[in-house]
C-alpha cells in the first residue's frame, strides 16, 4: 500500500504538508532551525529505509524524527505506514488517526487508516471510511482496494471480483490490479484465469520481485510446482534478500520431494533468522522425510523452546515421538508433561472440556503417568461414574494404583451394582462399538502460508481427536495421499463409509481448516464442513470444529443388543446424545446402506421392524420399550436402531475460510 496516486510516490502527502514545513521555518531561531533541519534529515532516511523495505529501521527513523520535532506531520503518516507493515496494527491506528488530525481531507490517509481497520476486524468503522472516500472520489484505486478487501472479509468475493474487473478495466497494467485479480481468481478455483492475469501483470512487470513471487505461490496453489520454482528463483534473484520468496521456495523443494535441498535452504534462513519458527519446522519436516527422525525430533524440540504456541510443530513432534519412541521414553515424559499442566490449570479455571483434551494428548503421549487419576476424576465430575471406575481399573492394572485408589474403586463399584449395564448383565466396554467408519486424509501437494504439509498435520490432529468418538471410528490409513484418486482407492479397498479431506489456510493470526466428506464406495460428494479460528490454540480449536460438525452430521445408529419381552436394550447411552422419550427406528440387521451421494442411510419401509421409546438411560447404554411393525414380530437382536431427522449445515463463511488470501491482499502493496 502507498500514500499515492502512482507506485513508489509520496506526492500527495508532500504537497498537503510542505506549505506547512515552509511557513513553519520562518519562524524560530537558528536552534530551532538546526532541529527541523536534523528532523528533515531523520524522515528522509527514514523514507530510504521504506523504499528498502526495513520497516523496523524506518520506524526508528521516524520515531526519532518526532522526538526531535513533534509536529512533523509527515513523519507520523510514515510511522503509521510502517507499523502497518509490521503488522502492528494497534500502533497503526493510533498514529493513522494522529496524522489524519493534521490533514483532514487527505484520502490517502483515510484509505490507510480503513485497510488498517480491515485488519483488526473492525469492518463497520472501516466500511464507513470507504464509503466517505469513494463518495468524493469515486475512482480513487486505493479505497476500491479497501472495498475490496472488505467484500473478502465479509465473505463476498464474488462482489470483490466484480470491483477488481472494473479496476483493471480502468487501469488494464496496474500491477496491484493485476495480482489482485489472479489471487482472487485463484482463491475461487479458476487457476486458468488467474494465470492469464499473473502472465500480464508479469509481461508489463517483468523487473518486479514481488510479482514474480505472487506468480510462483499461485503456481504453487495449482500444482505447477516446477514453474513455481523457477518463479520463486527469479524474485529472488531481483532482490536476493527477500525473506518471503526464501521461505516460499525451500517449502517448493519440500513439496517437490527435493528434502536435502530444502533443508539447507531452511538453514540458510535460519541463519538470518533464528526465531524463524516456520524454518524449524520446515527443516524437522525434510528430516522426517529423510529418514533422520533422532535428529528431526532434536529440530523440532529446538523450534518449541522458540514458540511453545505453534501448533504444528507441536503435533509434529508428538505424532513423531508417538509413531518413533518407546512408551518410558523421557523425552515423551517431558512433552507429556506439558500438556498435563495446561490441563490443570484449565481446570482451576473450569474450563473442563479443554482440560479433558490436554489429558488426553498427554495422556497420548504417556500413558502411565499418573495424571491419569486426575483425568478420571475429571470424568466423575462431568457425570461418568462408569468411566471414572474403568480408567481407576487401568491405574490398577498398571500398577499404579494407591490405597485411595483402590478405596474408591470398591466405593463405586458397589455404587453400581445396580446400574443398567449389571441388571441387564453386558460389560459396557466390551460391547462398545462404533457404527461409522472413516478414514481421514490430504493430498500431498495441499499447504499452507506458513505451514508446509498442513492440511496432513492437521488430518492426522482430526484423526486422533475421532479416537475419542464413540460413534466414529478413524481407519488406520496414512493421512498423506498423493491424490483424490488414491484416497478413493484406499477408502474404497478399505471398505470404509466416507473419506474426508482435509485442506489448511491460514496467516499469522487465523486458521481455517476445510473437510470435504466423500462417500467411500462411490467417491461422490457427501457434505462440506469449514472451522474458522483465532487467536490461540486455534489448530486444536477449528479441529474440534470439523470432528463435531461432522459427527453432528451423521444419522444416529446403534444396535439393538438383548431383548426382554417389549423391553429392549441399545449400545447408546447418554454419551451418545440418547435422551429420554426419544423414538427410534428399529431397521432389520444388515439392510441399512449408505446413500451413493451425500449423508445418510437408505433403506425401504418394509426394513423398518418396529420402534424403540427411550426409558432408561446411562452413560453407554439405553433401554426402552419396543413395538412392533405389523402383525408379527420381527425384532431381534443385532437389529439397527436408526434416528433420520433431516440436519442443516450452516457452513463458515467464504472469507473465513481463506485468511490466507486476505494476508497476500494485505501486504500487496
Amino acid at each position: 500500500m502507498t500514500f499515492t496516486g502512482g507506485e513508489g510516490s509520496h506526492a500527495p502527502l508532500k504537497g498537503l504538508f510542505l506549505p506547512v514545513l515552509i511557513f513553519s521555518l520562518t519562524l524560530g531561531g537558528p536552534a530551532c532551525l538546526h532541529a527541523r533541519n536534523q528532523a528533515a534529515g531523520l524522515y528522509e532516511q527514514g523514507r530510504a529505509f521504506m523504499i528498502a523495505e526495513d520497516w523496523y529501521s524506518a520506524a526508528e527513523s521516524f520515531l526519532e524524527c518526532l522526538r526531535v520535532s513533534p509536529a512533523y506531520a509527515e513523519a507520523v503518516a510514515s510511522l503509521a505506514e510502517c507499523y502497518y507493515e509490521l503488522g502492528e496494527f494497534d500502533q497503526a491506528l493510533s498514529w493513522v488517526r494522529k496524522a489524519r488530525i493534521q490533514a483532514r481531507g487527505n484520502m490517502d490517509l483515510a484509505n490507510l487508516e480503513a485497510f488498517t481497520l480491515i485488519a483488526l476486524g473492525q469492518l463497520d468503522a472501516a466500511a464507513d471510511i470507504v464509503r466517505d472516500v469513494l463518495s468524493r472520489e469515486p475512482y480513487n484505486r486505493d479505497a476500491v482496494f479497501a472495498a475490496a478487501e472488505l467484500d473478502i472479509s465479509r465473505g463476498r468475493a464474488g462482489d470483490a471480483l466484480v470491483r477488481y474487473r472494473e479496476a483493471e478495466r480502468r487501469y488494464p497494467d496496474d500491477r496491484r490490479v493485476l495480482v489482485s485479480l489472479a489471487l482472487v481468481l485463484g482463491s475461487l478455483g479458476d487457476t486458468e484465469a488467474a494465470r492469464s492475469c499473473i502472465e500480464r501483470a508479469l509481461l508489463n512487470h517483468g523487473g518486479d520481485y514481488r510479482v514474480y513471487y505472487y506468480a510462483a505461490y499461485l503456481d504453487a496453489q495449482a500444482g505447477r510446482l516446477a514453474q513455481a520454482i523457477r518463479y520463486a528463483e527469479q524474485s529472488l534473484f531481483y532482490r536476493p534478500g527477500y525473506g518471503p520468496a526464501r521461505s516460499l521456495l525451500a517449502s517448493l523443494r519440500y513439496r517437490s520431494g527435493q528434502f536435502e535441498e530444502a533443508a539447507r535452504l531452511a538453514d540458510e534462513i535460519i541463519a538470518r533468522s533464528r526465531n524463524d519458527i516456520g524454518a524449524w519446522y520446515l527443516k524437522g519436516l525434510s528430516y522426517i522425510r529423510l529418514g533422520r527422525r533422532n535428529e528431526a525430533i532434536t529440530i523440532l524440540s529446538t523450534a518449541l523452546g522458540i514458540d511453545p504456541e505453534d501448533e504444528f510443530v507441536r503435533s509434529t513432534l508428538e505424532d513423531l515421538l508417538a509413531s518413533d519412541t518407546a512408551l518410558e521414553d523421557p523425552v515423551r515424559i517431558r512433552w507429556a508433561s506439558w500438556h498435563f499442566n495446561r490441563a490443570r490449570d484449565y481446570r482451576s479455571r473450569n474450563l473442563t472440556d479443554q482440560a479433558l483434551f490436554e489429558y488426553r494428548r498427554g495422556l497420548r503421549l504417556n500413558p502411565y503417568a499418573a495424571d491419569r487419576r486426575e483425568y478420571a476424576e475429571l470424568l466423575r465430575l462431568r457425570g461418568f461414574p462408569g468411566r471414572y471406575l474403568e480408567e481407576l481399573r487401568f491405574m490398577q492394572s498398571l500398577g499404579l494404583a494407591d490405597r485411595s485408589i483402590d478405596d474408591a474403586v470398591e466405593a463405586y463399584d458397589s455404587l453400581l451394582t445396580d446400574s443398567l449395564s449389571r441388571r441387564w448383565s453386558v460389560n459396557p466396554v466390551e460391547i462398545a462399538r462404533r457404527h461409522w467408519n472413516i478414514a481421514v486424509f490430504s493430498v500431498a501437494s495441499q499447504s499452507a502460508f506458513f505451514h508446509a504439509d498442513a492440511g496432513i498435520t492437521a488430518a492426522s490432529y482430526i484423526k486422533d481427536l475421532l479416537v475419542h468418538d464413540r460413534n466414529i471410528g478413524a481407519a488406520d490409513l496414512e493421512p498423506r495421499q498423493p491424490s483424490f484418486s488414491d484416497a478413493f482407492r484406499a477408502a474404497r479397498e478399505g471398505g470404509l463409509d466416507y473419506f474426508l479431506l482435509v485442506s489448511v489456510s491460514e496467516s499469522e493470526r487465523d486458521l481455517s481448516i476445510k473437510g470435504e466428506l466423500f462417500v467411500g464406495r462411490t467417491g461422490s460428494p457427501a457434505g462440506v464442513f469449514y472451522a474458522y479460528r483465532t487467536g490461540s490454540d486455534r489448530l486444536r480449536n477449528a479441529s474440534r470444529g470439523i470432528t463435531e460438525a461432522l459427527a453432528r452430521s451423521l444419522p444416529f445408529r446403534g444396535i439393538l443388543l438383548a431383548r426382554r419381552a417389549s423391553q429392549g436394550l441399545i449400545d447408546k447411552g447418554r454419551a451418545d446424545g440418547v435422551e429420554p422419550d426419544t423414538v427410534y427406528e428399529v431397521v432389520k440387521q444388515g439392510r441399512p446402506g449408505i446413500l451413493n451421494e451425500g449423508i445418510g442411510l437408505s433403506y425401504s419401509a418394509d426394513d423398518v421392524v418396529g420402534t424403540l421409546l427411550i426409558g432408561e438411560i446411562s452413560e453407554e447404554i439405553s433401554s426402552g420399550a419396543l413395538t412392533r411393525n405389523g402383525f408379527f414380530d420381527r425384532i431381534a437382536p443385532g437389529d439397527e436402531i436408526i434416528l433420520q431427522k433431516q440436519k442443516t449445515e450452516t457452513a463458515a463463511p467464504e472469507a473465513a475460510s481463506n485468511p490466507e488470501l486476505r494476508t497476500l491482499l494485505r501486504t500487496l502493496r
